[in-house]
């Protein structure tokens, strides 16, 4: 990797570090400036505006981090709704990554700028929609494998899937515990258990 690349790849771990504690809107370009040590100079080079840097995080760091995340565990599934329980339950209770206090970061990003940027809209809609498909596409093979009933609607519960996700990472900051997602969980695995 070039330094210049290695320069540009730490300007967005970091700015996405203190974005994802601070908030997005919150954060100031001096603040990454500061937090990378870099030259006003450089930062300006690799990014002309913030906003241009908030969505290569998205584009270049959350997306990559999705996929491995999120899709990577449901492509080739033998058990398609328990690899989606498995998915939920070690994002919620295992990831060491995501803070409880500082929720989803692409949540976060959606709250924060979707109603106002039309590109970062653009951006995290295409971040859900891979995780959305992931999900659909995991429920389908379960119906064609007859490990999930026949007469479901896979989309329909990709949206639910990712509505409480999304929701309870919000619940969990207000309460500041991980105790909302267990009750989540342990609905999610009754849903999931009528859908057999």
């Amino acid at each position: 990797m070039k330094k210049s690349e290695a320069t540009r790849l730490n300007i967005l771990q970091k700015a996405f570090e203190l974005i994802y504690v601070k908030g997005y809107q919150t954060t100031s370009v001096d603040e990454i400036i500061a937090t990378t040590q870099v030259t006003k100079g450089a930062f300006y080079y690799h990014f002309k505006t913030k906003d241009e840097m908030g969505l290569a995080i998205i584009n270049e760091l959350l997306i990559n981090n999705f996929k491995d995340t999120f899709i990577k565990p449901l492509q080739n599934s033998a058990h398609p709704l328990e690899s989606i329980y498995d998915l939920m339950y070690g994002i919620l209770m295992e990831n060491d990554f995501l803070k409880v206090e500082y929720g989803c970061p692409a949540s976060n990003f959606t709250q924060e700028m979707a109603p106002w940027n039309v590109d970062f809209t653009k951006a995290l809609n295409e971040l859900s929609a891979q995780m959305e498909n992931a999900i659909i596409e995991c429920i389908e093979k379960g119906k064609n494998e007859g490990t999930v009933k026949n007469n479901v609607d896979a989309r329909e519960i990709a949206v639910f899937v990712m509505s409480g996700y999304w929701g309870v990472r919000n619940l969990g900051k207000l309460e500041n515990s991980k105790s909302v997602y267990l009750i989540y969980l342990k609905g999610l695995k009754s849903y999931f258990e009528s859908l057999q």
